[in-house]
């Protein structure tokens, strides 16, 4: 991989964990002016299930943000764009489509079709 493909991926990746912080931020913000203490329970439990479902969205970005991170030091390492279990490189579509890739196309298959099978049986 070029070095300019490496800055392109580099600041997709950035930017993205940047927008990211930026939700979580907000979230926080949002949480803290919106807390209120409603004397109707239905009303409570509606602001309740809200912040419940954030947190949970939050969350899964926390995990996506750690993978970014995790995927930036690959880059840093030059080990970035190589599948983690052929050592094939993954390809510039499939790291286009999903910059935090870490399996080739044949590799990825793979795995779902035994997470499949182990679903199924």
């Amino acid at each position: 991989m070029s070095d300019a493909q490496k800055a392109h991926f580099r600041k997709i990746l950035e930017a993205w964990r940047n927008q990211l912080h930026n939700e979580v931020d907000r979230t926080v913000n949002h949480m803290n002016s919106e807390t209120a203490n409603f004397p109707d329970q239905n009303d409570r439990a509606t602001q309740e299930e809200e912040f419940s479902l954030e947190l949970r969205m939050r969350d899964r970005e926390r995990k996506l943000i750690k993978k970014i991170e995790k995927t930036i030091r690959k880059l840093d390492s030059d080990d970035y764009g190589f599948c983690t279990d052929c050592g094939e490189e993954i390809g510039i579509k499939r790291l286009e489509a999903r910059p935090t890739a870490d399996l080739c196309i044949n590799c990825k298959e793979q795995h779902e079709k035994k997470e499949k099978q182990g679903f199924s049986s």
